[in-house]
């Protein structure tokens, strides 16, 4: 550590004050995630502040007993010197404080904030989960300074046990409809293999077999079977018949799995009808 490092944690301009009162006692992976959501909604703060290196850090100066009151102390690093000023290090603090309180209110009223993906649902999920596993819990993260030895909070938020249960059901549903549209149901349509594999498939996972679906792509994508229906039908044309496999087509309805607007594998639902696809000179 650097001497200006060591001068920030030992007398810190701003600190950050994490408080969970709890009733019950807090799993490990709960506890942690709180502390961990914090760090990282920080560092992502900090980001858009073009003098601030991604480095901008949160170490941990004291946690206390009783209910679990955390000392937090943010350090920021800057590409310019005047940037690092006890007043910068207080305002990135307190306006942290702000939009940590902002967003997961938003959260509990069942609104989304802008620019939210899955990334953001994760932390506000690691944010929330030790109070919503609680009957009878609270959390308030604190901004403060001290001027002559006392303790002067800048800006804080709690939020209560109900609260956090809110921010789970609305991130839960967020969720499945992030799911939902990544993917999109195509009926009967036609379906021949690329390769093939005379071994069972795990129902949900990969089979390793790739297909052309032209109707969808082009391109040959690897898929899934939904329902051991599907993979029956699929395998005894592949086991039991007596004509090529790759001169078949399959008439089928498939869910295809999308990333962004790509479809990346194809999900087969359910399999109407088997054809033999015409000779390539006929």
């Amino acid at each position: 550590m650097d001497d200006a490092l060591i001068r920030d944690l030992h007398e810190p301009k701003v600190i950050l004050t994490l408080t969970i009162n709890n009733s019950e006692p807090i799993e490990l992976s709960a506890f942690i995630g709180a502390f961990t959501s914090i760090a990282k909604e920080y560092q992502e703060s900090l980001r858009s502040n073009p003098d601030v290196k991604d480095s901008a850090t949160i170490y941990v100066k004291e946690v206390r007993a009783g209910s679990i009151v955390a000392d937090l102390i943010p350090v920021v690093a800057s590409t310019l010197p005047i940037i690092a000023t006890q007043a910068e290090q207080i305002w990135q603090a307190v306006e942290f404080v702000k939009q940590w309180g902002e967003r997961i209110a938003t959260l509990a009223s069942g609104v989304i904030p802008d620019g939210f993906g899955k990334s953001e649902l994760k932390t506000f999920a690691l944010a929330v989960e030790a109070i919503a596993r609680d009957p009878s819990a609270s959390s308030t993260l604190e901004a403060a300074t001290f001027e002559d030895g006392k303790r002067q909070v800048r800006a804080a938020f709690k939020f209560s046990t109900s609260d956090a249960r809110l921010v789970e059901k609305v991130i839960e549903a967020e969720y499945k409809r992030i799911e939902v549209e990544g993917t999109k149901v195509h009926e009967r349509v036609l379906m021949v293999f690329t390769r093939s594999d005379v071994n069972s498939a795990q129902i949900d996972k990969r089979s390793g077999e790739r297909v052309v679906i032209s109707e969808i792509t082009p391109k040959d994508l690897p898929i899934i079977y939904a329902s051991q229906l599907s993979e029956q039908r699929v395998k005894h044309e592949i086991r039991d018949a007596d004509d090529n496999i790759f001169k078949k087509g399959f008439v089928v309805d498939v869910l295809a799995v999308l990333r962004g607007d790509r479809p990346i594998v194809f999900k087969i639902l359910q399999v109407h009808d088997v054809i033999d696809l015409p000779d390539d000179d006929e």
